[in-house]
């Protein structure tokens, strides 16, 4: 429980730390656009069960996979998609990290 709550705490906290040090004047757009990128779980939906507190989403889900962080790197070369893209490999990373917390 401890670790889910740390976990969902920072995919608010993370791309409000980069959105405010990144784009300090825009900051809240950014770092709701990034909190929007959380979108991406709804390929959660696909599984059964859809929550599984053991599971690492990592590899398992769609849009958690090797090939479409490719495409969320990709994102990051253009101006127009690279607030997304960043939300995105920063929920990836938060999911690995989330991952390797299992396996302790």
């Amino acid at each position: 429980m401890f670790r889910s709550i740390v976990h969902i705490v920072l995919h608010f906290a993370v791309p409000g730390v980069v959105a405010r040090m990144k784009y300090r004047d825009k900051w809240l757009n950014t770092w709701m656009v990034m909190v929007a990128t959380m979108v991406i779980d709804l390929d959660h939906l696909l599984a059964d069960p859809i929550y599984d507190p053991n599971r690492c989403s990592i590899g398992f889900h769609p849009l958690h996979s090797y090939p479409a962080a490719v495409i969320y790197v990709l994102m990051m070369f253009s101006a127009r998609t690279r607030v997304i893209g960043a939300g995105l490999l920063i929920h990836l990373g938060l999911d690995l990290i989330d991952c390797a917390w299992m396996s302790f």
